[in-house]
């Protein structure tokens, strides 16, 4: 494969200029060499490079994160898988206790809908704006309201 301008590149990788434009900003991709007439040309590498970043993503780890790994990626001689997956069991954990998160705030939800009729009267009694605003529990949210 030959050298490719950024907006080949970006149709390659499936992302855009903008984006190839802000991983080398963060130091994620490598400025790229220039020819003559001043366009940017990039290697295979960097789509290859990209490509890891996109799957990087894909699975959760930040920018910040990418970054570690990438440098793990570029020099793996000089490094060993506890260092990689001490990133990894820190992402998993991350995502986690926001999965845990996500779920709390799900029954949460669950149990408000389920005592709010959604009915087309005045939303003077309903249950969920009595809920959010008294910070009440959701246990105590409202018995006896005519929803």
């Amino acid at each position: 494969m030959k050298d490719l301008k950024r907006g080949d590149l970006a149709r390659a990788a499936g992302v855009s200029s903008e984006t190839i434009r802000y991983y080398e900003t963060q130091g994620l991709l490598p400025a790229p060499a220039r020819d003559a007439n001043g366009y940017r040309r990039y290697t295979p590498d960097t789509l290859e490079r990209l490509d890891f970043i996109q799957r990087a993503k894909a699975m959760g780890f930040s920018l910040k994160d990418i970054g570690e790994l990438l440098a793990l990626e570029i020099d793996r001689d000089a490094h060993t898988c506890e260092e990689v997956k001490r990133i990894a069991e820190a992402k998993q954990r991350d995502i986690e206790r926001r999965i845990s998160e996500l779920k709390r705030m799900q029954d949460a939800l669950s149990v408000i809908n389920a005592r709010c009729c959604g009915g087309p009267h005045s939303a003077t009694h309903c249950t969920i704006l009595t809920a959010l605003a008294d910070n009440e529990s959701i246990e105590e949210t409202c018995h006896g309201h005519p929803d």
